[in-house]
């Protein structure tokens, strides 16, 4: 099993409505690709101050269905529409789970 994990920092002045877009896009994904084992995403709660302001964490079966994640056409419409004309920093990892 893999774990895909990403942190992202929005540019200031974001507005609510765009990460909300964000969160109602990301919310079709498991229906859409089922290569999708579990999903989750959310605002930061903001315990810390160096936070990321969002985060989405994925498992999938093996590192080629996360690959067919990252090809899914509607994810990288996310990613290039939603995302990243609102994004400061983002990073990721993925690792394998015990």
């Amino acid at each position: 099993m893999l774990r895909h994990v990403v942190c992202l920092t929005w540019k200031d002045g974001t507005p609510t409505e765009a990460v909300a877009a964000v969160e109602a896009a990301l919310a079709a994904l498991p229906g859409r690709i089922p290569q999708i084992r579990a999903y989750s995403y959310g605002r930061d709660v903001a315990l810390a101050p160096a936070n990321a302001q969002f985060a989405i964490v994925a498992d999938f079966e093996d590192a080629d269905a996360w690959r067919a994640y990252q090809a899914d056409e509607e994810h990288q419409r996310i990613v290039r529409e939603l995302i990243r004309p609102h994004l400061a920093t983002r990073t990721g990892v993925q690792f394998e789970l015990g």
